[in-house]
């Protein structure tokens, strides 16, 4: 499935948790790395980066928050395939944030 088909149509659609441990389903996760405490802003930002590279469209509704995406989106973005990065960027982020260069 191609990047359309698996990001949400807009921010609103990402309904994760704000605080507590997220595991992740088998299929996201990497042995190892199922837990991930949102709170902790460094373990939020891998958990972001496997849901937004590995996950499914419900995926990414499911675990990752808009607000906490938003905060994120300066640090996560450079971790990110430029193809994906560039997708989030007008699909998501396009409206509720100004993106750096």
């Amino acid at each position: 499935m191609g990047l359309a088909g698996r990001l949400p149509a807009c921010l609103e659609d990402l309904h994760g948790p704000e605080q507590g441990v997220i595991v992740l389903p088998r299929h996201l996760a990497w042995p190892g790395m199922r837990e991930f405490d949102v709170t902790d802003d460094r373990l939020r930002r891998s958990l972001y980066g496997i849901v937004l590279t590995q996950g499914r469209r419900n995926d990414l509704a499911r675990f990752v928050n808009a607000r906490l995406l938003r905060q994120d989106w300066p640090l996560l973005r450079g971790s990110l395939d430029p193809k994906l990065r560039r997708w989030c960027e007008r699909r998501l982020l396009r409206r509720d944030m100004p993106v750096p260069d």
